[in-house]
């Protein structure tokens, strides 16, 4: 999987491509965890992420409480197979996809 990160002012966008699983994630959530200080807003492009396991799941919760107490965090961008697991596991009621 890759990962791009591109920080306007407070804003920060993580673009990601390929599959997030449990062998992906790890390299995610070290991008997150410490590195939000100063982001308000934290936005993730989805638009070439073609799967999301549950270790993928548990990497949006952790950013998701993280940018809760600093600003908003939005799901941009994403397939129709990633949202139908959005929406069966129920994240798409705590998650903000556009």
């Amino acid at each position: 999987m890759q990962i791009v990160k591109t920080q306007q002012g407070g804003t920060l966008t993580i673009a990601l491509d390929g599959r997030l699983d449990s062998l992906t994630s790890p390299q995610l959530e070290s991008e997150i965890q410490g590195k939000l200080d100063g982001v308000a807003h934290l936005v993730i492009d989805f638009e070439k992420l073609a799967y999301i396991s549950s270790a993928g799941l548990r990497v949006m919760l952790v950013a998701q409480k993280i940018m809760s107490k600093q600003g908003d965090m939005v799901l941009k961008k994403v397939c129709q197979e990633v949202r139908e697991i959005f929406d069966v596991t129920g994240f798409s009621d705590i998650l903000t996809i556009e």
